[in-house]
């Protein structure tokens, strides 16, 4: 089943040269943040570039039922009138994130230090997701939560009158914790402290900055610190989303795969925490060049050209480059079955709890195309068989899952025979225009099931 409506079955058959421009959508977690922040402001944000995928669309009717006026005027352009920091009404009714793991999460963060109470749902996938990481630091605020066993959505949140700042330790690398914990601190008096081992996506802390909170970050004992003092007057900003890099990297790395291909992405957002994709690509000899790098909004900003590569060999990925591109590990896995030896992707436990067990779905879609692929509960190694070496001709299946289902119709693009997937339709919360896209770059795909 489908995430919103019956099964979409679809194939990518084997394609020529993918060439041109790809103009992917906004950078989903930018979006999602723009919003939330802007519906915590006195006054109006204005938003251009953003993706108007299912995700980030559950979460602006999020905010209108916090109380927010949110309006769409344009493609990718919106306007929140916000109702300033703690400033959420108690919504009507059950708020339904879909898909949307960050989604639900930070809007759990920033409305546990508010006096209402929310309960929260999603889809059978996001239902399956564990939320007791979240829920336990928001206790810490004074908050309340009550969920299904383990913590599982439908939960209901009962946000706390008398809020109260924390010192907390992520157990294990997570933007989504991170940035609940510094969204419920805003609300809270005094100064809420997140301290990290390994860094993880900074946008919430940028972002925090450039709305007007106090907000410091620094290593401190070798620890990355980041000091957030509570109960600021958030300042409406105009805000323009750079492209995903996470939506970048499948029409990059089709055309890493796939034979004569040369596609430019402009204006992808390169924040160095989300980069690692990149950074591994060109160790494994990958044909990328960045052009013209500038800065926009405070995020780096560069065009990035992907070139086919035939002479890509496997690497191993170290453990502390994961969470700079723990959603990129799928579409990665890919590129690996067309390099020559192994890739071995370490501290990926992660990708466990994602939308679907992510190491097993590609583990499972990769072996019934041919690629040998070996896993622990942290590893994951994919034995590449060399440039136009993956036979394909297998059925994948997409478990609900977004990026599962890209990265095997990006495997099928530069297979022997092709490759099926179950269920498109999860695409559309994240890449809503991948079909179109790709297509106009020269993929062929079928619809309907075989």
């Amino acid at each position: 089943m489908g995430g919103h409506g019956a099964p979409e079955p679809m194939t990518a058959r084997p394609s020529g040269p993918l060439s041109g421009v790809a103009d992917v959508p906004g950078d989903k977690s930018i979006s999602h943040r723009s919003l939330i922040l802007g519906a915590l402001t006195v006054g109006e944000t204005r938003i251009t570039g953003l993706l108007e995928g299912q995700d980030v669309l559950d979460t602006a009717k999020a905010m209108a039922a916090f109380g927010a006026e949110v309006e769409r005027t344009g493609e990718g352009v919106w306007t929140i009138h916000g109702v300033g920091t703690g400033g959420f009404a108690e919504p009507g009714d059950v708020i339904d994130c879909g898909n949307s793991g960050t989604g639900v999460r930070l809007i759990m963060g920033a409305m546990a230090t508010c006096p209402i109470t929310a309960t929260f749902t999603g889809d059978a996938s996001l239902r399956s997701r564990p939320m007791g990481r979240i829920t336990g630091p928001l206790t810490e605020f004074g908050a309340a939560a009550y969920g299904r066993q383990g913590g599982r959505l439908p939960l209901t949140i009962v946000g706390t009158e008398s809020p109260v700042p924390v010192d907390y330790t992520l157990p294990v690398p997570s933007a989504q914790v991170k940035s609940a914990v510094l969204l419920a601190g805003l609300n809270a008096p005094g100064e809420t402290v997140v301290r990290e081992a390994e860094a993880t996506r900074d946008h919430t802390e940028r972002m925090l900055g450039g709305f007007g909170a106090e907000i410091a970050t620094g290593i401190e004992g070798g620890v990355r610190v980041i000091r957030l003092t509570g109960q600021p007057e958030l300042r409406p900003q105009t805000i323009a989303v750079p492209r995903d890099p996470s939506s970048a990297a499948f029409p990059v790395c089709a055309a890493l795969v796939t034979e004569g291909s040369d596609v430019l992405v402009p204006g992808i957002g390169l924040n160095p925490t989300r980069a690692g994709l990149y950074t591994t690509l060109r160790e494994m000899g990958a044909d990328l060049s960045f052009e013209n790098e500038r800065d926009e909004g405070g995020e780096p900003v560069a065009d990035l050209r992907a070139r086919f590569s035939a002479t890509m060999r496997g690497v191993e990925v170290p453990p502390e480059r994961a969470a700079s591109m723990i959603d990129e590990f799928p579409i990665l896995s890919v590129v690996a079955a067309f390099a020559e030896g192994a890739t071995v992707m370490r501290g990926v436990r992660e990708l466990r709890v994602k939308e679907s067990d992510r190491i097993d779905a590609m583990a499972v879609g990769l072996r019934a195309n041919g690629v040998t692929v070996d896993e622990t509960e942290d590893t994951m190694t994919v034995h590449g068989l060399g440039p136009k070496g993956v036979p394909g001709g297998g059925r994948a299946e997409a478990r609900l899952d977004h990026r599962i289902a890209m990265s095997f119709l990006c495997l099928g693009m530069g297979s022997v025979k092709g490759v099926s997937v179950d269920d498109a339709g999860p695409i559309a919360t994240s890449f809503p225009i991948f079909v179109p896209l790709m297509e106009g770059l020269g993929a062929v795909f079928e619809r309907g099931a075989e």
